[in-house]
This record gives C-alpha cells, sequence and structure tokens, in this order.
C-alpha cells in the first residue's frame, strides 16, 4: 500500500456521496491516510469545487459505477484535477478503467461477491476493496468477516483492503488479520467536523447504534433512483422505514407525493423522514469529531489491540 499510494498510514476514508467532500478528504491525507471525495449524483461543478476545497492535498474520489455511465463527463472533470486515485463502486467498470489509468490515477474497485472480485481481478486494479454488509450506504449480502480472506485469496497478489462496520482499531487489526492490505472507512468519518453531513444527522449517528440499523431499497425508490436491487442501502430506522419497509410496493403507488414530501424533508432536515446512511459499527462512535484527530485515534487503538494481543 506504501508503495502503490505513498501513504504513511493504510487508512482511506469512504468516498461517501455528497458528504465526503474535500475538505474531509484532504484532511485525512494530510493525517497519513488517503482521503476520498463521494462524487454520488453531483455533476463536474460540485466536483470541482470539493477538488478546490482540498487545498492541493492529494486526494482521491469515487463514483457509483451504473450512474457514471450515463453522465462520463463527471469523470473527466475529476481527472483533471489530478486525483490520487478513482474508486468506483456498484457496475461494470471496465469501459472507465483505460481513461483513469491513462490520467495516472491509481485504480480502486470495490467489490460484494467473490464473482465480482475475480471480475475486478481481471482489470488489475492498484487495489480491491473487500465490502461487508455491515457497511452503511449501499452494499451487498456478505459479511466481512468470512468474506475479506476470501476475496484475499482469490485475487492475490492484488491487495485488499476492508470495508464495513469498521469503527476503531480493534476492526483494524481483525481486518489485517484476515489479510487486508489497509482499510476503508465511511461512517467513522461521517462524523467527523469536515464531513458535508448535516449537524442533525451527525448527532444521529453518535447517538445511534448498530441495532437501530436496516438494509431497505425505500430510500432509493422514494428518490426515483434506479439502484440495482441486488444493492440495498444501510441506514438508521426513522419514521420512514417504520412507514414503508416492506412496503415497497405501496410506496411505488403513493410515490408522486411521497417524493415531494421527502424532497422537503432533505431540504429541511428533517431525519425522522430522509435517510442518515450508517454502518454496524456506530456502537463505537461517541463524539463528533475532526478527521485528524479521527485518524489519530484510530492508528492509537490500533497499536495498542496490537500490543495487547502479543504481551
Amino acid at each position: 500500500m506504501a508503495e502503490i499510494f505513498g501513504l504513511r498510514l493504510p487508512i482511506i476514508s469512504a468516498p461517501m456521496g455528497m458528504v465526503a467532500g474535500g475538505r474531509l478528504a484532504a484532511a485525512v491525507s494530510r493525517a497519513g491516510g488517503l482521503g476520498l471525495i463521494g462524487a454520488g449524483y453531483e455533476g463536474a461543478a460540485w466536483i470541482e469545487r470539493e477538488f478546490r476545497h482540498a487545498d492541493g492535498t492529494g486526494v482521491g474520489i469515487g463514483f457509483i459505477t451504473w450512474d457514471l455511465a450515463a453522465s462520463p463527463d463527471r469523470l473527466e472533470a475529476a481527472l483533471a484535477c489530478r486525483p490520487t486515485a478513482v474508486m468506483l463502486s456498484f457496475g461494470d467498470p471496465s469501459s472507465f478503467v483505460g481513461r483513469i489509468r491513462d490520467s495516472g490515477a491509481r485504480l480502486i474497485l470495490q467489490v460484494q461477491t467473490l464473482e465480482a472480485a475475480e471480475r475486478a481481478a481481471a482489470l488489475e486494479p492498484d487495489l480491491i476493496v473487500a465490502q461487508g454488509t455491515e457497511a452503511g450506504g449501499h452494499g451487498g449480502a456478505r459479511a466481512l468477516l468470512p468474506f475479506l480472506p476470501a476475496v484475499v485469496d482469490r485475487v492475490s497478489p492484488i491487495p485488499v483492503a476492508a470495508a464495513g462496520g469498521i469503527s476503531d482499531g480493534r476492526g483494524i487489526v481483525a481486518s489485517f488479520a484476515l489479510g487486508a492490505a489497509a482499510v476503508l472507512i465511511g461512517t467513522r468519518f461521517y462524523a467527523a467536523e469536515e464531513s458535508l453531513a448535516a449537524t442533525a444527522a451527525k448527532a444521529r449517528i453518535v447517538a445511534g447504534s448498530g441495532d437501530a440499523t436496516i438494509r431497505t431499497r425505500i430510500f432509493d425508490i422514494v428518490r426515483r433512483l434506479p439502484w440495482p436491487k441486488a444493492f440495498t442501502g444501510r441506514v438508521l430506522r426513522n419514521a420512514f422505514t417504520e412507514r414503508w419497509h416492506g412496503k415497497e410496493d405501496e410506496l411505488e403507488n403513493e410515490l408522486d407525493r411521497e417524493n415531494l414530501r421527502y424532497a422537503d424533508a432533505v431540504q429541511t432536515g428533517n431525519f425522522g423522514t430522509a435517510a442518515v446512511w450508517a454502518g454496524e459499527g456506530i456502537d463505537l462512535i461517541s463524539a463528533v469529531a475532526p478527521a485528524q484527530e479521527i485518524v489519530e485515534r484510530l492508528v492509537h487503538e490500533t497499536e495498542r489491540t496490537m500490543a495487547r494481543l502479543w504481551l
């Protein structure tokens, strides 16, 4: 990892869509890891702005692959900003690989199944991310503990990063023990001071529990986003999930009204309706903190855990 990405620390902040902006990514990179901007569904102007907010710090960017295919100009806008790396998730990345390589950026591919891992390995990326279902936001159906070593074995010698529910040094050490070369952490950085998430959403992360998360499609349905059904999203339960989870067909029938109501909730910060994407590791998040402090704490916890294991 150090040789490939030039990192002091094998910690990558996840490209959480519209949450991981340039300031968060830059803070993680300055702390010794690799920060990734999360493009989500935003356009070229937003991408260019967030790279400006990174203020010349070496950061990367992540895209939703199936969505990028509909507007590839966003990739060109990102590559013009000279990212350290480009991460692609959820879809066939093959049509973008050559352009990313030609730009000089490192290529990261995230996978949720062994079949996807094999396809990714054939494209010879610089890093493969094995994402467990514990992750916040969109993901697949495999738990990280058994999935990670299977991916490591299947794609060797390509290095693998672990993702999904990792919020402290114990999770990092466990990932290393299972063969990971790095970790990709999302929800812990959602609650960073520099993240673009609303203050009220960060407060829900701090107060929440992994028991209160659920994987669901209803937030994609209400936003009219054509996510493949294989990829559900992990969120904190709220009044909207209580009303509509398990009633997807009924939601489709009420979509015109609910779409407007949901858009208003997002605009006004009403998280009784709007989604707070969160992984199962939120039990280990006790406060909002600067990203550098989070990285330093993760390193300290990792070192302490390693010392305890090898006494």
